[in-house]
């Protein structure tokens, strides 16, 4: 055990970021939130940007760092924080990404069913504060928003918060996506509280218009662009095919954990019953799944096999976006192409999908990021901006797609 736990580490985005108590080091120290160091921030962005190798541990700590900076600033104009309260707001901001699985948002819906991350985190902070004799109570009623200091929940979970800060901040370093660049300095700067509701100073206006606007360029840039669709739908396919070999009684290699949520369908209620899919869980990140891809490869299931051989290779499968929903003649023609290619029709699933994207900037009335103007009025930020782009950011942005093999043959 450490005597000394206030360590500092040195952040490429921050520089040196130093850990403020003996229970967050602690936390940090536990294997939950270790796992982390295993599962990449963007999923399969790298094969778009070769630099977004960065991970869910870097995010969560540099998260940390920014919600400690955001609370100085908030004392020092007068805003009361107990020491409880200082230290709370860091563990839930540092734990807030703890239940993310393999590839983060890519297999969510792949390898659970319906589950989202954010109620494995709460699950999993639970147990930890069940570990820790109750010292994350108040970090969990921060988290879940029960705690009657609005404000804090809003830092860790809201339009402006401190996730999106760093994740804005870090993905843009790392993937060199120089339009992503937002003035988090700034921003934090300008933080206030009025009315138990977290604000902005009219002065901090400009940055928070250019985070909204970052944030809306990031997704169609980053996180949505057309090639990392590609590579996450043929992971999606890869884990689908596996599934239904094992149903049908196939020998399919796995682990042990990886084994359990590739033969069953686990619901949020199984995981609140039955502790053994949580731990399971904890075991599992991206190595698992990329061991069982370089495996699946040799796979004599041709369909598992080719789509594991093309992922490890790169050769991705070829996409359209459209703004309209896809016309069904190219759908057709596509389907043909790929029989033509030898792609028996009951297996044309796994070689061409369709679906859909959308991005919007700002939502009105959900989760508000208030301006406190020089009047000391307290208002929506689309209604404090001159900018026809803030209300313009408020509006849903569509696209539909089509994934197909196109230099796919089955051998």
């Amino acid at each position: 055990m450490a005597t000394n736990k206030r360590k500092i580490f040195n952040d490429p985005v921050y520089g040196f970021v130093t850990i403020h108590s003996d229970l967050i080091y602690d936390l940090i120290e536990h294997p939950f939130f270790q796992r982390l160091r295993r599962i990449k921030q963007l999923g399969m962005a790298e094969f778009v940007y070769p630099g977004a190798l960065h991970t869910r541990f870097h995010h969560a700590l540099g998260a940390m760092h920014l919600m400690h900076e955001a609370l100085l600033v908030l004392q020092a104009k007068g805003n009361p924080i107990a020491e409880n309260e200082f230290e709370a707001a860091q563990i839930a901001i540092l734990l807030h990404d703890i239940g993310h699985g393999p590839f983060s948002h890519v297999l969510e819906y792949t390898i659970l069913d319906e589950v989202h991350h954010e109620h494995i985190s709460s699950l999993l902070m639970e147990k930890l504060n069940h570990e820790f004799g109750g010292k994350l109570s108040l970090a969990i009623e921060m988290f879940n928003g029960t705690y009657e200091r609005d404000f804090f929940h809003q830092l860790i979970s809201s339009q402006l918060d401190m996730d999106r800060m760093d994740y804005l901040n870090r993905d843009c370093f790392f993937t060199g996506v120089a339009e992503g660049t937002i003035g988090v300095d700034r921003i934090i700067k300008m933080l206030n509280v009025v009315g138990n509701q977290l604000v902005v100073e009219e002065k901090g206006l400009l940055s928070v218009e250019n985070f909204l606007n970052a944030r809306r360029l990031m997704y169609w840039q980053v996180y949505l662009h057309k090639t990392a669709i590609c590579a996450e739908t043929m992971l999606i396919q890869i884990i689908r095919r596996a599934r239904e070999l094992i149903n049908q009684g196939e020998e399919v290699f796995a682990n042990p954990p990886f084994m359990i949520f590739l033969k069953e369908n686990i619901s949020l209620k199984a995981f609140q019953s039955n502790d053994r899919y949580l731990q399971a869980f904890t075991l599992l990140d991206d190595y698992d799944i990329w061991a069982c891809v370089k495996n699946w490869q040799f796979h004599s299931d041709k369909v598992l096999s080719t789509i594991c051989r093309d992922l490890l290779n790169r050769n991705l499968f070829k996409i359209k976006i459209s703004n309209q929903p896809i016309e069904e003649a190219l759908i057709i023609s596509l389907k043909q192409s790929l029989i033509d290619n030898g792609i028996p029709s009951e297996q044309l699933s796994y070689f061409l999908t369709e679906g859909d994207v959308s991005n919007k900037g700002y939502v009105r009335g959900d989760e508000t990021i208030y301006i406190c103007t020089k009047n000391k009025e307290v208002v929506d930020i689309a209604d404090a901006s001159d900018l026809p782009t803030i209300k313009a950011l408020s509006n849903i942005v569509k696209k539909y797609y089509v994934c197909w093999g196109k230099n796919v043959y089955l051998q």
